[in-house]
């Protein structure tokens, strides 16, 4: 029976009516309805609530960031120098439990998120149970030793179902990788259409 992040995790991607994760488990596969006792209908969206959807579709993807901790990370972004959206691409890549999850060392961010909650990932060789921990380029992220028979793990790392982007490299048999630089918005390997500059708009109004 699917846990309580998983039921989280589904409700998500209903709501979204998107497969989210790109999972082959993922109830839209063959339910695109939204969840309600009916399925509700699907409104035709203005303007805002298209800009709140892709807001809530890249929060939900990214595990479902507390609003306060999405809004930090605009923040943040929107001060930096460049391109905002692709600012903000980069720091929610640059999150650690992003990054256990890129390495394939769990199959889901949730599971990525708990990973590094119970203090089963060092970075740099020191253990970080911050999920949020912003890693940079050249950190070395890895599975403790103590924790490396977890079968969660165990199984992940055997599979490699989700592909490598280009800036990140993993060593499954040491169960370590490498962040290796910051990437481009295209790069990076989402299974549905995201559309930061949407949720640029929807802070900006």
């Amino acid at each position: 029976m699917p846990n309580k992040r998983q039921h989280s995790k589904y409700k998500i991607s209903r709501r979204m009516g998107e497969n989210l994760w790109g999972r082959d488990k993922c109830p839209t596969n063959t339910n695109p309805t939204a969840p309600g006792q009916h399925g509700a209908r699907r409104k035709k969206l203005t303007d805002y609530g298209i800009q709140l959807r892709e807001k809530q579709k890249l929060k939900g993807y990214y595990g479902n960031i507390s609003e306060s901790q999405f809004r930090t990370i605009f923040d943040k972004a929107s001060r930096m120098k460049g391109d905002k959206s692709e600012n903000l691409l980069q720091m929610l890549e640059s999150r650690l439990d992003a990054i256990v999850y890129r390495l394939n060392f769990v199959p889901t961010v949730f599971g990525a998120r708990q990973l590094v909650n119970h203090k089963h990932v060092m970075v740099n060789g020191k253990v970080v149970n911050i999920p949020s921990y912003r890693c940079k380029p050249g950190d070395v992220i890895e599975i403790r030793e103590r924790s490396r028979n977890i079968p969660q793990v165990v199984e992940a790392i055997q599979k490699m179902e989700r592909e490598l982007p280009d800036y990140v490299s993993v060593d499954a048999k040491s169960f370590k990788g490498t962040f290796g630089r910051l990437p481009q918005a295209d790069e990076i390997p989402y299974p549905v259409q995201m559309n930061p500059n949407l949720v640029i708009e929807f802070y900006s109004r």
